[in-house]
């Protein structure tokens, strides 16, 4: 059956929205691949519904220099929970301004949300990424009290490389006796850099994230290691062999996802090692589409479920 047919039937038509030139920029032209996306989100944030959340971008030192942040403060009192959202882009492309999410993540919550603009590949590999997550988690810690955040619950999360990029902190975090996490909410995430599984091969389509452009993905973000043995786990989360001692975790993947295999089966390890993990996966869901047809009943339902897993959690 061709990958459209495969769709959930409010979703086949918005396969053509996102532009298959964004995806194959992302893998042959990162910088231009930016310029575009940021055309495209700019528009989609103009159709965001009004919100009373507040936004302040600045910068935090970090290990190499300033990290750039957007900070998204709801209108309800402290002490609140805090969310540390690193952005998607497949590790390449992106910024701190992920609004979609950090605003509904803040209204759903009420919890403070602190974007990291993680630095980006070709120019920087994951040894940079996590070193500035690392520092944005140590100083959301930090600076709970002028953010009015509880530092007991505290989550990291995204979606795509933003929820592989959690998963891989959460590993360096326990590793490095960081700050107490309460979850970790990986959606959809992009998690190993060989993609060698059914869904791994089977989405090949140009108008989705798909097989070819992330593995060129995978090669600037991986550098030297890419292709070895020595690919860090907290690069590529599914090469980690011990899980355990991490925090709860939530993956929510669709069925017509890049990265549906190795989601359930990084959910399903994390339970095996005594994680406590709720597992998540929509029939007929392409690779972020709930962003891109926000009013489909199942993207409501995917959205609406990590939502309220990070309300559980955290709220």
């Amino acid at each position: 059956m061709a990958f459209v047919d495969r769709l959930d039937p409010e979703l086949a038509p918005m396969l053509e929205v996102f532009p298959a030139a964004l995806f194959a920029a992302s893998g042959d032209d990162p910088p231009a691949a930016r310029e575009m996306l940021a055309s495209l989100m700019a528009g989609m944030a103009e159709m965001l519904p009004p919100t009373e959340v507040q936004i302040e971008e600045r910068s935090i030192p970090g290990p190499d220099g300033d990290i750039p942040i957007a900070i998204y403060q709801p209108p309800n009192p402290a002490p609140r929970p805090g969310l540390l959202l690193m952005h998607s882009g497949g590790y390449v492309i992106g910024s701190e301004r992920e609004d979609m999410h950090g605003i509904s993540f803040a209204e759903h919550v009420g919890c403070t949300v602190v974007s990291v603009g993680y630095r980006l590949a070709p120019e920087s590999t994951y040894q940079a990424a996590i070193a500035d997550s690392f520092a944005g988690l140590n100083w959301m810690v930090d600076n709970a009290d002028e953010l009015g955040i509880d530092t007991s619950r505290i989550a990291i999360g995204g979606a795509s490389a933003g929820a592989g990029l959690s998963a891989g902190l959460a590993l360096y975090n326990r590793d490095n006796s960081g700050p107490d996490v309460a979850l970790q909410l990986l959606i959809y995430p992009m998690l190993d850099d060989t993609h060698e599984t059914p869904s791994g091969y089977e989405v090949t389509h140009p108008n989705v994230w798909n097989r070819d452009v992330s593995l060129k993905a995978w090669q600037m973000y991986l550098g030297d290691e890419y292709g070895t043995d020595s690919v860090s786990p907290y690069a590529a989360a599914a090469r980690a062999t011990d899980l355990s001692g991490l925090p709860p975790a939530f993956v929510t993947v669709g069925t017509e996802d890049l990265f549906r295999d190795e989601s359930i089966d990084y959910a399903q390890r994390l339970m095996a090692a005594g994680v406590p993990t709720q597992l998540e996966v929509y029939p007929g869901v392409f690779h972020a589409s709930e962003t891109i047809a926000p009013t489909a009943a199942v993207s409501q339902r995917m959205r609406l479920g990590y939502l309220d897993a990070l309300k559980r959690a955290i709220g």
